[in-house]
């Protein structure tokens, strides 16, 4: 588990850059058309200069709105542009006769009410219901053609607002699942992280704790017959000791790497003081992808050997895209809880192998394979054949 870093000036210039051309991107991609889109609609509406004045400003109060979303902060804003494009739309409808002046409301009212903390649905009933009444006020003034009214001055706008309302909250409701979604895969990375910790935390010291125990144990047989033994394995676990403080502070720092050919070769001594024969075969060198991986599954099963089996033989068989250890003196019972194997299946799985740990017999089996890296030197073969 890497220690938490510290702030660093370098880190919120990054911080501010990235922003920054977010800003620039939502500025770009928003503004220009929303805008080109107002004025189109004022030079089709407008009957006179005082008319281009007021539904320009309704216009320009919805582009400032956009332009201070892109800066995420409209708070300064908001109150004045919905007092301004709500008090062009009747000025639109019974003055200069314009079915678009809702324009700068259709922009301003759905942004801010997706702003709301609470009551948003109450704040969306009364933009629609406020757009649909005056636009029904035009029947005051004109009655004569009472279905395009409707349709322009009612239907269209309390349409498009609606709708707008709609997408803006859909929209908001999207973000804050995918803000939760991700603080939940933030949650299970950090439980995952520390159960990995604690998985190779027990990996070190556990491991280590036992080879002591077994080397004491024989030092105490040799103490009166082989003093010359004694201060050689007392000398092996002063260094095994020291090895694991250093191993300790490397997984404190995220800096451990097993090494599978290390841990072949502490495996081979481990047994060979424990009396154990061990048969190593060499198929091909192993691919360094899952070396680590392999490595940490050796050690493992190395202490799970010694723990739990009588054993007298172990086999071990390397190829490029896995492992097997074989090993006799398996208890005649059923196969065992092993926790350190049950994590090690789920970072094999993980890399896109296969764990497998049998009992038969008396005889117990543990193999990593790795079909992939298998596909691939098959693949390598064949086109050097080609050539």
């Amino acid at each position: 588990m890497r220690p938490p870093q510290r702030a660093t000036p370098e880190m919120f210039e990054h911080n501010g850059t990235t922003q920054g051309r977010l800003r620039r991107w939502n500025l770009i991609a928003f503004v220009p058309p929303l805008a080109a889109v107002g004025a189109v609609l004022v030079a089709i509406d407008a009957r006179n200069r005082w008319d281009t004045t007021v539904l320009t400003l309704s216009v320009m109060a919805a582009m400032v709105v956009v332009e201070r979303w892109t800066a995420g902060d409209t708070s300064r804003v908001a109150l004045p542009c919905l007092i301004i494009t709500a008090a062009v739309w009747p000025f639109g409808v019974l003055v200069a006769d314009s079915h678009t002046a809702f324009y700068g409301i259709l922009i301003v009212g759905p942004h801010l009410l997706s702003q709301l903390p609470r009551h948003r649905g109450v704040a969306a009933l009364a933009l629609i219901t406020f757009v649909a009444a005056v636009g029904t006020a035009k029947l005051l003034e004109s009655q004569d053609d009472v279905p395009g009214v409707l349709i322009r001055y009612v239907a269209v706008p309390t349409g498009a607002t609606a709708l707008a309302t709609g997408l803006m909250l859909a929209n908001q409701l999207f973000y804050k699942i995918m803000e939760q979604s991700r603080e939940r895969e933030a949650e299970l990375a950090v439980i995952r992280e520390r159960i990995r910790f604690a998985s190779d935390l027990h990996d070190i010291q556990g491991h280590t704790l036992h080879v002591v125990k077994l080397k004491i144990m024989l030092a105490e047989k040799l103490l009166r017959s082989d003093t010359g033994r004694v201060e050689e394995e007392l000398r092996e676990v002063r260094a095994l000791v020291s090895d694991t403080i250093t191993q300790t502070k490397e997984l404190a720092y995220a800096q451990r790497r097993l090494n599978l050919s290390v841990e072949l070769e502490n495996a081979k001594n481990l047994f060979e003081a424990a009396d154990i024969r061990v048969r190593v075969h060499r198929e091909a060198d192993v691919d360094e992808s899952v070396n680590g991986l392999l490595g940490q599954l050796l050690r493992e099963t190395t202490t799970n050997i010694l723990r739990h089996a009588q054993a007298t033989r172990v086999g071990i068989t390397l190829s490029k895209s896995g492992i097997s250890i074989v090993n006799d003196g398996a208890r005649e019972a059923p196969l065992p809880v092993l926790s350190g194997l049950a994590t090690l299946k789920e970072r094999v799985s993980d890399s896109g192998g296969e764990l497998t740990v049998e009992q038969e017999n008396g005889n117990f089996l543990t193999a990593a394979a790795f079909p992939h890296l298998r596909s691939a030197t098959t693949l390598s073969a064949a086109r050097e054949d080609g050539r």
